[in-house]
């Protein structure tokens, strides 16, 4: 899966932008459940932390965004998210937005996101796969046609406007698929890297005040130190290398 995002997200990166991925030390396979998110949400932070100073922005490549808004109020770089993303993108590029995901279970959590992203009355469906997965990093071959018929589904059936093929083993299959539907496809990680080169560029400057304003420091025990880094990190106190860095937790 580190290697179907990191192709898409060279694919789609400007020639300036450097891309450095990081997969998750521990975790589950991919994410279907709030619990899974959770931890998910954890290896983000401890990977940030680890490497705080060395990017200029940090995509968070699961979908569902796990631990995205956390990272907002700890970092003083732009935080994206796939899920995130290609809401953002869909919404530009249609009414109606249809998600295509790799499971059942999935999609209550990702009709939660939907809504935490302020979306949900735009959701035209979440159609999934039904069929356990073998291998995450295969999802795109073992289940091509079913994938396309749910796309074709979703726009027929459902209304959509524009899809979103939702999860990380999907990297880069929105692409092969735009001259086989009739509607817009969006992908997570290609509109993630695109929106974080743009938050980049604008230097919209640091959160200092409201609910993105950095936590206050406080006394802590038996955390992991890339966690403590995070925690006691002042805004604005660490130089930043000049590189675009992808993270990865399991999706």
């Amino acid at each position: 899966v580190t290697d179907l995002i990191e192709a898409e997200a060279r694919r789609v990166a400007a020639p300036d932008t450097v891309i450095t991925m990081a997969t998750a030390a521990a975790g589950v396979a991919y994410i279907e459940t709030r619990f899974e998110a959770l931890l998910g949400a954890h290896a983000v932070a401890t990977i940030a932390g680890e490497r705080l100073g060395e990017y200029d922005a940090l995509l968070v490549a699961a979908f569902g965004d796990p631990g995205l808004q956390a990272l907002k109020e700890a970092l003083d770089v732009p935080v994206v998210g796939m899920t995130e993303a290609a809401l953002m993108t869909a919404a530009q590029l249609g009414q109606r937005i249809g998600i295509i995901a790799i499971s059942h279970r999935i999609t209550a959590w990702y009709r939660e996101c939907v809504d935490q992203y302020g979306l949900l009355s735009r959701l035209a469906c979440i159609r999934h796969l039904n069929d356990p997965l073998s291998d995450p990093g295969t999802v795109q071959v073992d289940h091509a046609a079913r994938l396309l018929e749910l796309c074709r589904q979703a726009v027929s059936e459902d209304g959509a406007d524009v899809l979103i093929l939702a999860g990380a083993p999907l990297a880069g299959l929105a692409r092969s698929l735009v001259g086989q539907l009739p509607v817009p496809v969006v992908d997570g990680v290609s509109s993630g890297v695109c929106q974080a080169e743009l938050l980049v560029r604008l230097k919209p400057g640091i959160a200092r005040q409201g609910s993105f304003a950095r936590q206050p420091i406080k006394d802590n025990a038996g955390l992991q130190s890339a966690i403590v880094t995070l925690l006691n990190y002042q805004k604005g106190s660490t130089p930043l290398a000049r590189t675009l860095s992808s993270k990865l937790t399991p999706s």
